[in-house]
């Protein structure tokens, strides 16, 4: 439905450029599906690191005045969705400190689960934090090591923390990419006329016409400097485990991994779903827009006709004013609005990617019958989603999962739908590449790769169930 599951974060590189804040500003525009609460850009000259950030959306914060100001051949970019840390401008990345070696910036996608721990021992030993952020303490972790090159500095900080991260880093001459040695999140190495790029996806790389290379292995280091690009693998090796959600919903549909376009995954999962789940219906509709793709599928598998049942307003920003004669179901009203013409009188499959707390969906539910709708049934093109996730992405407790805390039937009830089908997690496994080996689906099985060390509250706690390993 529309999104109770929020993106996480999105990175991006450039070395070797005369308009590297240009290609980053660009490259942002192109992840800002992946956080809308804050971006910032910092940048090299070959002598200072100069960065520039705010609250809000790429083209809001940056004007061609910023980034005039922002010279060099060299710079890193973020943009934000808050999953550690409060949304406030003291949490917005590229986090920018200077130390006894020199300066550094630095952009994370992901979370550790052991940051609450290593912060506590750092403050004890004297460490003073300035955000909230858990990519703080891997600042910290770098400022007291007693290594001598920034890259081994990385390298002893990051085999301290545990959890997800792809990171960029960038110091007043290098720029450097890491992923996890399980590779939960995704980072990306490209080409551009003179230089490289490190990037969350491969959309980010297609708007600036760059080539793209391959995906950072899990548990690599690239560095690149005058000299080049040099690749190591200095972590503890660790079995892959990629989330899978990326191909159901967080990624652009644009976007490669695994040597499969998204795109193409989310049809395949939509053809798996009219396997699994059919309807006896007269047409397909899907929740925009990330549903649009599965939906697709589900039509060419069951031969029953794609229809766009339900439209989307675009250009609904973070915040509107809500009529004080309050409307029923206004924040589901403003984003979408279903079709009569398309709708009623029809029995109608409704396609979407994920249902979380259940909310948003009983309203849509009532908006397509309000639209004359005979029948309504709702097929979800990945499992129920029963356990929250902890590396990188901002879901709900489990109480509040309506997939852990209700039955099939009871969420059907819910949702007042005719008839409900999820995906099963094999099935979700049989579409992606790689014949679903390597991937992290613990928001769907409970199974969590890397041990969770904290718990922020007892809600949590109960969620370890089956094996843990790392």
């Amino acid at each position: 439905m529309i999104p109770e599951i929020h993106e996480e974060c999105g990175i991006f590189g450039v070395y070797g450029h005369t308009e590297a804040s240009n290609l980053v500003y660009l490259g942002l525009y192109a992840l800002q599906h992946r956080g809308q609460e804050s971006a910032g850009i910092a940048s090299s000259d070959g002598e200072v690191i100069i960065f520039h950030k705010g609250m809000g959306l790429v083209a809001d914060i940056f004007s061609e005045e910023t980034l005039a100001r922002l010279p060099g051949n060299l710079a890193i970019g973020h943009v934000r969705y808050s999953t550690t840390g409060t949304s406030e401008l003291k949490n917005a990345q590229p986090f920018v400190v200077d130390f006894e070696s020199g300066s550094i910036a630095i952009s994370h996608n992901g979370n550790l689960v052991n940051a609450q721990r290593l912060k506590r021992g750092l403050e004890v030993e004297g460490s003073i934090f300035q955000s909230t952020m858990d990519t703080e303490v891997i600042v910290h972790l770098i400022a007291r090591s007693r290594l001598e090159r920034i890259e081994d500095r990385i390298v002893d900080a990051l085999s301290r923390v545990r959890g997800a991260y792809s990171l960029v880093f960038l110091t007043r001459d290098k720029l450097i990419g890491v992923r996890d040695p399980h590779g939960i999140r995704p980072l990306v190495f490209g080409k551009i006329k003179g230089g490289y790029v490190l990037c969350s996806e491969t959309c980010a790389l297609d708007l600036i016409e760059g080539e793209i290379l391959r995906e950072v292995e899990p548990g690599e280091m690239i560095v690149i400097d005058e000299r080049g690009a040099r690749t190591s693998h200095p972590f503890f090796p660790a079995s892959p485990r990629f989330c899978i959600f990326e191909h159901v919903y967080f990624a652009r549909p644009d976007s490669v991994f695994g040597g499969a376009s998204v795109y193409q995954v989310r049809k395949r999962l939509g053809r798996q779903l009219a396997k699994e789940c059919p309807a006896d219906a007269d047409i397909v509709i899907p929740v925009p827009d990330s549903g649009v793709p599965a939906a697709l599928g589900y039509s060419e598998a069951s031969g029953i006709p794609f229809a766009m049942g339900l439209i989307r307003n675009h250009y609904v920003g973070r915040t509107f004013i809500e009529p004080q004669q309050s409307i029923r179901h206004f924040g589901v009203k403003i984003k979408l609005n279903a079709v009569r013409d398309v709708v009623g009188g029809k029995r109608v499959v409704v396609v979407d990617d994920s249902i979380v707390r259940g909310t948003t969906g009983r309203k849509i539910m009532k908006m397509i019958r309000d639209a004359g709708a005979k029948e309504v049934h709702v097929r979800v093109s990945s499992p129920p989603t029963t356990s929250p996730c902890f590396y990188g992405i901002d879901t709900p407790l489990r109480r509040d999962l309506i997939g852990a805390t209700h039955t099939l039937d009871e969420i059907n009830r819910y949702l007042t739908s005719d008839s409900l089908g999820y995906m099963s997690v094999e099935g979700l496994h049989s579409c992606v590449p790689n014949e679903g080996k390597g991937y992290c689906d613990a928001c769907f099985t409970g199974d969590y790769m890397v041990p969770l060390e904290v718990q922020d509250t007892e809600e949590q706690l109960p969620l370890f169930r089956g094996s843990v390993r790392i």
